[in-house]
Parts: structure tokens; sequence; C-alpha cells
């Protein structure tokens, strides 16, 4: 599986986990068949550097906006600031959408993100496409 981005997309998620660090950030992805859209920043209710918690009204409100524009939810995003590079056991035990996971981590102050799909408490990497912008 591959999930595609804009280099929009992808800085717009890159800036967020890095204002929110050392806590988790996190957000959503919107599009359509694995080409995402948008990305939907959520606050992170739990304020922790080793865990998120959607905030339930910016949840709701995303969700209300993805059924009105007509696109799906294709991934969800979040931090490890000062933690692994892939998912970690919580991440998938409390994986609730088959949807793309994207875990942003930090190694020697650079930020990297990985794509995972989570299924059955199984996981497999997902790769990240990064559409660069075509100059005229």
């Amino acid at each position: 599986m591959e999930l595609s981005l804009q280099r929009e997309d992808w800085d717009i998620m890159l800036a967020h986990v890095r204002e929110r660090a050392p806590l988790e950030a996190c957000g959503l992805l919107v599009g359509k068949n694995n080409l995402v859209e948008k990305v939907l920043l959520i606050e992170n209710q739990a304020q922790s550097p080793v865990r998120f918690r959607m905030d339930p009204q910016d949840q709701l409100e995303a969700f209300n906006w993805i059924d009105s524009s007509g696109l799906d939810l294709i991934g969800i995003f979040h931090s490890h600031p000062a933690g692994p590079d892939t998912v970690s056991a919580t991440d998938i035990e409390e994986a609730a959408y088959s949807v793309a996971q994207i875990v942003w981590s930090r190694k020697k102050g650079r930020w990297t993100a990985r794509g995972f799909w989570i299924q059955n408490q199984q996981v497999t990497e997902v790769k990240l496409k990064v559409i660069e912008d075509e100059q005229p």
C-alpha cells in the first residue's frame, strides 16, 4: 500500500509536530483513493510527551467537515518526540480506524515519518510518497 501527499501537506504535518514538541502532536489525513487532499490538525487532549488522545470536540468537528466535503478519512498522524520511529504497543492496541497511521519521530534533531497499516493487531509498513509541486 502507498499513501500519497502533496509537499504542502507533508510540511503542515512537520510544522505541527515541531511546534508541539516535546508533546505528542496528532491530526487527520483526508482525501480519496490514498491521496491526501487535506491535513486536519487536532489538539492532543492528553498533553503528553508519550501519548495522544484527540480532543473529542475537534475530532467531531473534523468528522463533520469530512462528511460535508464528500471526502474520506484515509490517515491519522501523530508524533513520538522521544520515542520509536514505529507504532507503539499502545498505538496497535488503540487503532480504531482502518486507515494509514503515520508516525513522526525525531533522531538527532531531525524529524522523519513512516507509514503503517494496523489490522487485527498486525502491522505492515505503508509507503509514503511525497508529491513535489511542479514548477511551470
